[in-house]
């Protein structure tokens, strides 16, 4: 079986068609940089919503990046989710969590200066908030993620990617106001094996679509 979609813009359109009964002028799109902002990018285009992302960065288990312990989000990293099995099977104390999530935390802020964007306080707040990103696989982001927009009190969370893990689906689940999800192989492996074209993302692709989309936005409180 081969890839299921073409790229991300590509997912992204489609993504937005499953969609489309969220448009409204109380919708607002956040992406999850990088890959998850150009799909985001789309759902936007399509829903004629605001763009904006969430800050978030997943925490790796000491010696073993890959593998997410948990992850951080919102501008400061002030939101804080963690993978509570791994944390009690390998005794990770406070001090070793903190030490895997500082760098994490140092790449929160220079994002943050680097691409100029925050959704300021109460931003959020009685809107309908569409959470996207490119593809589900342990869900640590993304739990992150939706943490940090719940603390900002919005009306719904709808957690939407164009591919997820079947299992993390059924947590997301439990987590969002509604999840839309465009596939969920039993075979799933990595998010990349499910797009043809599948590129890393720099810091000028995030801020030229931020940009495109336009910076400065009275609706998402976006910062200059």
């Amino acid at each position: 079986m081969g890839p299921t979609f073409p790229d991300r813009r590509a997912a992204g359109r489609e993504l937005a068609r499953a969609l489309g009964h969220l448009a409204g002028p109380d919708t607002i799109i956040l992406g999850l940089p990088r890959g998850g902002l150009p799909v985001a990018d789309e759902v936007a285009r399509d829903l004629k919503a605001p763009l904006d992302i969430v800050l978030v960065r997943k925490i790796g288990m000491p010696g073993n990046p890959e593998l997410a312990l948990g992850a951080i989000a919102g501008p400061e990293g002030q939101t804080r989710v963690l993978n509570a099995e791994l944390v009690s099977l390998y005794g990770i104390d406070a001090a070793t969590i903190e030490a895997q999530a500082a760098p994490e935390r140092a790449e929160l802020a220079r994002r943050r200066e680097l691409w100029g964007t925050r959704l300021q306080p109460g931003a959020l707040r009685g809107k309908v908030v569409i959470v996207v990103d490119d593809g589900i696989a342990t869900g640590a982001t993304m739990r992150a993620a939706i943490a940090a927009v719940r603390a900002d009190h919005p009306l719904r969370v709808v957690v939407a990617a164009p591919v997820a893990a079947p299992d993390t689906l059924d947590q997301m689940a439990q987590l969002a106001d509604e999840v839309v999800c465009l596939s969920a192989p039993v075979a799933f492996t990595a998010v990349g094996k499910h797009y043809t074209h599948f590129p890393q993302l720099c810091d000028e692709d995030v801020r030229a679509i931020l940009a495109a989309a336009g910076s400065g936005s009275a609706v998402t409180g976006r910062a200059p």
